[in-house]
């Protein structure tokens, strides 16, 4: 809920530059937030308009360190989310996410079982003679299936170690596109790391098919 109302603060600001018809040039190191409190200086009118959102912005920032801040304390000591983090594209929010989720691994008798629970698997129709596969469910929790999205497209775009898991979804990326790579690698992700949960076990860079 902050990151979003921190969204649109900054977005807010952005459109005040554009509506007072300042132009901000960039600064070396300078965020855009720093750089539209400066061009206060140039217009009156801006000024009084935007002058109370940086401090608001500020303000929103200090609450969300202090939720990173929670956060990062829960992971630390947990052996169960440092062995999720060792999968390529999993940072502590995913693998919280996916823990959170999940609860316990044993409420699945199989792995696999993981990816229809996220809504990772196709909806498919069968009726008679037909019987095709459409988009996936989107069942589940959605933010911990935007998370494996997330992870899925950092393997998929970012990570440059060899791995089976990483060739595995650039061959399907050339056969089947990039959208239908990403969620077939996150329903990967999904599986795999439910085994490494029930296992106690980290992720395998040349083992990971």
């Amino acid at each position: 809920m902050l990151l979003v109302t921190r969204r649109t603060l900054e977005n807010t600001l952005r459109g005040a530059v554009k509506r007072f018809g300042l132009i901000i040039t960039k600064t070396a190191g300078g965020t855009f937030t720093r750089r539209a409190v400066a061009a206060m200086e140039l217009d009156p009118a801006y000024a009084a308009f935007a002058q109370p959102i940086p401090a608001v912005l500020e303000t929103v920032a200090a609450q969300i360190r202090v939720y990173e801040r929670q956060l990062q304390s829960v992971v630390r000591g947990n052996a169960t989310i440092a062995g999720l983090m060792t999968v390529p594209g999993i940072g502590y929010l995913s693998a919280l996410a996916f823990y959170s989720t999940i609860e316990d691994p044993a409420r699945f008798k199989r792995s696999d079982d993981v990816g229809p629970y996220l809504g990772l698997t196709p909806r498919t129709h069968q009726s008679g003679e037909v019987d095709w596969s459409g988009r996936i469910t989107k069942t589940g929790d959605n933010m911990t299936r935007a998370y494996l999205f997330e992870a899925a497209n950092v393997i998929l775009t970012r990570v440059t170690k060899p791995t089976p898991l990483r060739a595995w979804g650039l061959r399907l990326k050339e056969r089947s596109g990039m959208k239908k790579a990403q969620v077939a690698v996150a329903r990967k992700l999904a599986v795999m790391m439910h085994a490494i949960w029930s296992d106690g076990t980290e992720f395998e860079w040349r083992a990971a098919a």
